[in-house]
């Protein structure tokens, strides 16, 4: 047989802080709510070669209105470093780069030789992105700056799926209800 409560009841019972509601939650659990990478719906990379010229690798940012490109062996298809697009415009300013030359002149190498390297997947919780971005200690202890970007790959690192922003992260934020 149903029971029914009456309005004030229903309203006391809800009122009561439940064994559930009772545990505060964080401040990144009420922001994603269990949201992954890929609810980001991260834009598929886009790869450059260290051999391209920098004039190729800025034409395609543009036309896809991307910050940072992947920089990707030709002949082994594996990950080597990237190229930040506002960097890239300082260097040309300066004189440092001149669009003829290669990608591999204005590349940011990743740093293999440490061998630490926190994998972002498309199964990885916004929760841990947004410590990769805020964070000022590497996996290793050392400090260094501030991420504003993470490679998207897949679990084994054979696969370069993505690129998302810190700007990605902000933005999913200000659309989600």
């Amino acid at each position: 047989m149903a029971s029914y409560l009456t309005g004030s009841e229903a309203f006391s019972r809800e009122a009561q802080p439940s064994a559930s509601s009772a545990a505060p939650q964080g401040a990144w659990a009420d922001k994603y709510r269990g949201a992954t990478v890929e609810d980001l719906d991260p834009p598929p990379a886009l790869s450059v070669s260290p051999d391209d010229p920098v004039s190729s690798a800025l034409m395609a940012a543009y036309e896809r209105d991307y910050t940072h490109l992947t920089v990707i062996s030709a002949t082994k298809r594996s990950l080597l470093g990237y190229l930040s697009i506002p960097r890239l415009k300082e260097l040309i300013q300066t004189g440092a780069v001149k669009e003829s030359d290669p990608v591999s002149a204005a590349m940011l190498r990743f740093n293999r030789k440490r061998g630490i390297y926190q994998v972002i997947t498309m199964e990885t919780p916004l929760e841990e992105l947004e410590k990769f971005f805020e964070s000022v200690t590497g996996a290793n202890g050392d400090s260094r700056e501030k991420h504003q970007f993470a490679v998207v790959t897949d679990a084994a690192r054979k696969f370069v799926l993505g690129v998302a922003t810190k700007a990605d992260l902000e933005e999913f934020v200000k659309r989600r209800p």
